[in-house]
């Protein structure tokens, strides 16, 4: 199976653009492309220095919400790839707090992760500002902060995040080119104030500047939660009886869009979005009712991607700067086939397809540091499969 990956065009966007100035200048082209248009901002990595001692390491993982599969697949692939350092050479643990969304909470077991003397601190943010001063006492402390899936702000964390700016605004643009100029779309936003979702929904705004016929009939927020986006499209249908072409979605929750436009009797919309395995399962079973167009933004990847620049910190690596960006697999019905595994259905909503090809190898990965070396026991070949 192939993927294509997500590579900007130099033409793409102007978007309130990351500083592009601060990026070393020896990156591949491939690499400089994800930055364009980005909204987080470039700055030089606080952990260029950095080598931690020993190889006793305490592993603590920071969520801020475990409320859905995508997050609890991130955290399970987290535990075995920290568990599997023990094989090689390096007596590792696994801790991790949720915060079910609450900022303030999750400040709190940030600062526990402190007094706990935590090696590192890996975590998927509640926001983009409010746990710098958490993350400015861990760098104090000598602990690595590293998130995914959302950047943050603080001069003092590693991000290593996607162009969720440029995939908003692709994903309006893919719309247009299927469904015409005066296309009417359904937005489902995921958690109201996450930084992926503020990334999103700016390129997506940008987007339709260059669409002015083009119309939103509703906005609504599903939580990147399969119940929670059904319930609030089936109600967005409710009070908007006039035809909706597309749905541009934010998260991996197609599945529960198409369900609830042929439970509402409406005609199929194409959605955009994350594909899963239960989408998948659901074009498997009505191929007549289910239209795709969008990427993978995937929980093995985010987690794989995380750890392996999380231990290339802690060695000494020295990361060039703060965001590192990785491509985002693209994903068309044309893959479909490919992509589908037996264990796919309708309700495998835990089980993700897994890139046949690593979205980062270690050789592009390697530009991002100033020390580059393998990860310790890291093969891609050793990822577990979507079945698994």
């Amino acid at each position: 199976m192939k993927l294509r990956y997500l590579l900007l065009a130099t033409t793409l966007v102007s978007g309130p653009a990351a500083a592009q100035d601060a990026l070393p200048n020896d990156l591949p082209d491939s690499l400089m492309k994800l930055y364009e248009g980005a909204t987080t901002e470039i700055l030089p990595s606080a952990y260029d220095d950095f080598k931690v001692e020993g190889t006793d390491w305490k592993w603590c993982h920071s969520e801020s919400y475990q409320g859905n599969p995508w997050r609890v697949t991130v955290t399970n692939e987290m535990r075995r790839l920290v568990e599997g350092l023990n094989d090689n050479g390096i007596n590792a643990t696994f801790e991790i707090s949720d915060s079910n969304g609450d900022a303030g909470q999750q400040i709190n077991q940030i600062r526990t992760f402190i007094d706990r003397g935590c090696t590192v601190i890996t975590s998927i943010v509640s926001s983009s500002t409010a746990l710098n001063d958490a993350i400015k006492a861990a760098y104090d402390a000598g602990i690595p902060f590293i998130t995914a899936a959302g950047a943050v702000t603080s001069p003092y964390a590693i991000n290593v995040d996607s162009n969720y700016f440029s995939w908003g605004h692709d994903m309006i643009e893919a719309i247009a080119a299927a469904e015409g100029e005066d296309a009417t779309i359904l937005m489902v936003e995921g958690i109201a104030g996450h930084p992926i979702v503020l990334q999103e929904k700016a390129g997506a705004d940008k987007a339709l500047e260059n669409h002015p016929d083009m119309k939103v009939a509703r906005t609504v927020n599903g939580n990147w939660t399969a119940n929670v986006t059904k319930s609030a499209v089936l109600q967005a249908l409710a009070t908007y009886p006039g035809e909706i072409d597309a749905v541009w979605t934010t998260g991996s929750e197609s599945r529960a869009v198409a369900e609830a436009f042929k439970q509402a009797g409406r005609k199929p919309p194409l959605v955009t979005g994350s594909i899963t395995g239960d989408a998948l399962g659901y074009w498997k079973e009505n191929p007549d009712s289910y239209r795709f167009q969008g990427h993978g933004v995937l929980p093995h990847m985010t987690a794989q991607t995380l750890f392996r620049v999380a231990v290339r910190v802690l060695q000494g690596q020295a990361p060039k700067m703060n965001t590192i960006m990785v491509p985002l697999p693209e994903v068309s019905m044309d893959d479909f086939d490919a992509l589908y595994e037996d264990c796919m259905t309708v309700d495998s909503v835990s089980v993700f397809p897994v890139p046949a090809s690593d979205p980062l190898p270690a050789d592009l990965m390697d530009a991002y540091f100033a020390n580059p070396a393998p990860v310790p026991g890291w093969d891609y070949a050793d990822a577990p499969s979507a079945c698994e």
